[in-house]
């Protein structure tokens, strides 16, 4: 499985590409207003950081970047899609599983920009997202598990779905909105392609009460070895 971190910052995305080998970033509007930067100095920036760590292309190492949420029109989203996509191959466009942000992603994804199905809060909207090519989809799980809904047969039933029908991998699973360790152990057990949380998250993962005592230990009794 990989990890993308949900963030815009740079700092942080530094820090868990060369800490926990992140594959790649989903930023959105709110990563990008709490980057203190306007939108395109943000994702040009981004942009600069992957092209310097040699890790050009989609493949590589893709960066989500969102349209504007106030578009509503297939057009509209297409037209700033394509503007975005130009300022980098890493980019895969971030469009709501709407309506006609389906429409605009078969669109764009004739023209062979990649995009990432977002907002997905049911399996039937992931459905849609594979059908119509998108790379990636989004199913959000820490905003339903807050309301109380428990994701596991979420994600499962959207990757048993996809391996019914030949989609799993080809459209890759991005569970997105992670909040704890547990959330992403889920998904991992599901099958999903990616998760996406950010360095907090990370942080917390990688942290346990037993390792932290067996540490302890370990060090008490290496200052307490008689020394030669």
């Amino acid at each position: 499985m990989k990890f993308f971190l949900d963030s815009a910052k740079l700092d942080e995305i530094d820090y868990a590409y060369r800490t926990f080998g992140i594959d790649g970033v989903t930023t959105n509007p709110k990563h990008i207003m709490l980057s203190g930067k306007p939108f395109e100095v943000a994702i040009r920036d981004i942009a600069q950081w992957v092209k310097d760590q040699k890790l050009d292309g989609i493949d590589k190492f893709p960066v989500s970047i969102e349209v504007n949420p106030h578009l509503d029109n297939a057009d509209d989203i297409c037209k700033e899609a394509e503007k975005y996509a130009q300022i980098s191959e890493n980019f895969a466009i971030k469009i709501p599983a709407t309506e006609f942000g389906v429409e605009a992603a078969r669109r764009l994804e004739k023209e062979g920009i990649r995009t990432n199905l977002t907002l997905v809060f049911a399996p039937a909207q992931a459905l849609f997202a594979a059908k119509n090519g998108s790379l990636f989809v989004s199913p959000f799980i820490g905003w339903k598990e807050d309301n109380g809904e428990d994701c596991k047969q979420y994600i499962q039933d959207i990757v048993t779905i996809y391996k019914n029908y030949g989609f799993y991998g080809k459209t890759q699973i991005i569970c997105a909105a992670i909040r704890s360790p547990k959330q992403i152990v889920d998904c991992a057990v599901a099958g999903a392609d990616i998760v996406t949380a950010g360095l907090a998250v990370y942080k917390s993962a990688q942290h346990h009460a037993y390792t932290t005592q067996g540490l302890e230990t370990f060090c008490n009794a290496w200052d307490n070895t008689k020394k030669a």
